[in-house]
């Protein structure tokens, strides 16, 4: 019996084997040992566990189960017999580990061929998901910190008096390391010899049982923190059951009390509606995201691309001037700052007028804000920035100071005086891209990335019903983000198809 006779002639599924069939597997195969045969087809095994993704079915039974009683998923996979569940986890949390990426660029290639990809304009955006860890096996960088630099007290104080009683000598370091530990466990043992210690109630331990198990819980606790920190990197927190993973504030708050998840930043580019880029962050905010994922997207061709507040910065910026992007990044003021409280704020550096001569801002009362030193710091990611401050020499006995002057100080209002802070390179930046999405081209793309890339996550999200991760590792994680964004390109190349809408690339506004 020939199983395609009874599928559509426009079902998804027909698709999906066309596409996948253009497709070079050598990466793919090259991650099989050449000592002996592939019992599973690994082509066969990508062609279902993509179609799993593309109808919302995650896990690896459910994909066995189909593979036995769906009709579609018996197409793919041929006459022979339904592969096992550890067989298709395999598959994809080892398999596919070298070859996803090249395989995902292979689609998005293909679509450009097809003339379906503008490979100009592009829409990104970020959002949290879940990963596959406890919910509370939260590990904090400061509250571990706090605990090590307590021990570190204790054992300076502690471990040069216990060496001394036993004829020891210990010097204090800086800091006391594991191998400082080790060193001295390792002269405590020499002095015990063939001496026997003794355990369980109502036996007297000997100073040098007592010493010797002071310096192994110490070392315990030193290799913990060791551990921890080294997990740690540059974030604040991680997950005991997904190292990876970082603690975020997620949208979905079903308790109402703000509770921190461990989740992923998941970064998407969309370009015609079809997710040509995809990145897996450990950043909570998208801002440190834009570089790392425009400089993919830049070596697939695009030139415009359009994000959210989130990801502003003079960083940003600059980086696009560099490499001769023209960015459509939304101002992160440019709602507030239409608001009436926002123009009658008169401590606000925008209300207040600039003397371009005398490099000088000119406050409510007419008193003049002169530079008064620039102020050099580094990003997170060693990138320059020069800020210039202004200073006020005349807010004593000002009327308008309260107003004017705000913000926690312990310092009393009255000997406080107005600063204000200005980068002049992000003011100018700032400045031309208020211009630019104003325009008439600027305008389309905003609404264009309100509906393609928020619109992906939404499909991603909830038709798809994808909420959280099944794997653990940032690895295995973007693996996973990679198969759904395949998934969703094939959905929506069928989706256009039927709706005869190939080749189209914005959504154009309605003349009104």
């Amino acid at each position: 019996m020939d199983i395609g006779e009874l599928i559509p002639a426009d079902d998804s599924v027909r698709l999906l084997g066309s596409v996948l069939e253009r497709m070079n597997y050598s990466k793919l195969r090259a991650a099989y040992s050449r000592l002996g045969r592939i019992e599973t087809s690994p082509e066969n095994l990508f062609k279902i566990v993509v179609y799993g993704y593309m109808n919302g079915t995650y896990s690896t039974r459910k994909l066995k189960q189909a593979c036995q009683r769906d009709i579609n998923f018996m197409y793919l996979w041929g006459r022979a017999p339904a592969p096992n569940h550890a067989t298709i986890a395999r598959f994809r949390s080892e398999r596919l580990t070298d070859a996803m990426e090249d395989l995902f660029l292979q689609l998005v290639q293909l679509l450009s061929e097809l003339g379906e990809l503008s490979l100009c304009s592009v829409f990104i955006d970020g959002t949290k998901l879940e990963a596959d860890a406890n919910r509370y096996s939260f590990v904090w960088k400061k509250s571990t910190q706090n605990h090590e630099t307590k021990m570190q007290a204790k054992m300076k104080r502690e471990l040069p008096k216990l060496a001394a009683e036993l004829g020891l000598r210990f010097d204090v370091r800086e800091k006391i390391r594991t191998k400082d530990l080790k060193k001295l466990r390792k002269h405590l043992y020499a002095l015990k010899g063939e001496q026997t210690f003794v355990h369980g109630k109502g036996k007297r331990k000997s100073p040098l049982q007592r010493a010797i198990e002071t310096v192994e819980g110490y070392l315990a606790r030193q290799k913990n923190y060791d551990d921890y920190n080294h997990s740690f990197g540059e974030r604040n927190s991680f997950s005991k059951t997904d190292r990876d993973a970082t603690f975020m504030r997620m949208k979905e708050d079903h308790m109402k009390n703000g509770q921190l998840k461990p989740a992923y930043n998941a970064v998407l580019a969309v370009d015609a509606e079809y997710i040509v880029s995809a990145l897996i962050s450990q950043e909570r905010s998208d801002v440190n995201t834009f570089i790392p994922m425009m400089k993919t997207l830049k070596s697939l061709g695009y030139t415009k691309p359009v994000a959210d507040a989130g990801f502003e910065s003079e960083e940003n910026y600059t980086w696009c001037e560099d490499n001769g992007q023209m960015a459509f990044i939304k101002p992160a003021n440019h709602d507030r700052a239409k608001t009436r409280k926002y123009k009658s704020d008169i401590g606000k550096r925008e209300n207040m007028p600039y003397d371009a001569d005398s490099d000088a801002y000119i406050c409510h009362a007419g008193h003049r804000l002169q530079a008064a030193y620039e102020k050099k710091t580094k990003s997170k990611n060693d990138y320059p920035i020069v800020t210039t401050v202004y200073s006020c020499t005349q807010c004593e006995g000002c009327p308008h100071k309260a107003k004017c002057i705000k913000g926690s100080s312990p310092k009393p209002l009255e000997e406080r005086s107005k600063n204000l802070y200005v980068s002049k390179t992000f003011q100018r930046q700032r400045q031309a891209m208020e211009t630019r999405i104003q325009s008439d081209e600027g305008i389309v793309l905003r609404v264009n990335r309100s509906i393609q890339v928020e619109g992906a996550f939404g499909v991603l999200k909830q038709d798809m019903n994808f909420r959280r991760f099944l794997l653990r590792g940032q690895v295995k994680v973007q693996i996973e983000l990679w198969l759904l964004a395949t998934a969703f390109n094939i959905n929506k190349l069928h989706n256009k198809i039927q709706s005869g809408r190939c080749g189209s690339h914005l959504h154009r506004l309605k003349a009104a």
